[in-house]
């Protein structure tokens, strides 16, 4: 039996977010590492996606946030690349990458990672807009499936995105 996914992305935000990005002839990428790109496939939705999503990348691991997006190796070593400033980083690449002017990234985790004391996933992401960072942030997670926790991560940014935008 083929199960239906409905409801799974906040797509009127999504929608607003298109128009908002539309009406000023702007365009948005993403990073992302704990989302596993569904940050990328939310955006996908919206109506005509290609006339504002320019793309986005997920580097899973420290090697490739840090070739790819220039994340600072020392830091990203130092903390597992999930800090504020990795996420910061991440975001501020992803923009010059894509040449958007406005980037979303987060680094996290979605599940329990014992043998590093994290007995709670938690995500690190950051809005780059403009040639600024416009905001940072810590979104908690809870002991649950790690896709729940995914797309809770991913509501929140586009949430945030959204009254950034609007």
């Amino acid at each position: 039996m083929q199960q239906h996914l409905t409801n799974i992305f906040p797509i009127d935000d999504i929608e607003a977010i298109r128009t908002a990005l539309l009406d000023n002839r702007q365009t948005l990428a993403v990073a992302e590492s704990v989302t596993s790109g569904l940050l990328q496939a939310a955006f996908s939705q919206a109506t005509d996606a290609r006339q504002f999503f320019q793309g986005g990348i997920t580097t899973y691991n420290i090697g490739q946030k840090c070739r790819q997006l220039r994340v600072e190796p020392v830091h990203a070593l130092e903390y597992n690349a999930v800090s504020s400033q990795v996420a910061e980083e991440m975001t501020m690449h992803c923009s010059e990458l894509f040449c958007s002017h406005y980037a979303i990234g987060i680094t996290g985790y979605a599940a329990p990672v014992p043998e590093k004391d994290i007995d709670i996933p938690y995500a690190y992401f950051a809005i780059y807009g403009n040639n600024s960072l416009l905001t940072s942030d810590k979104l908690d997670g809870w002991k649950g499936p790690a896709l729940d926790i995914q797309l809770h991560y991913i509501r929140e940014m586009i949430k945030t995105f959204r009254k950034i935008l609007t």
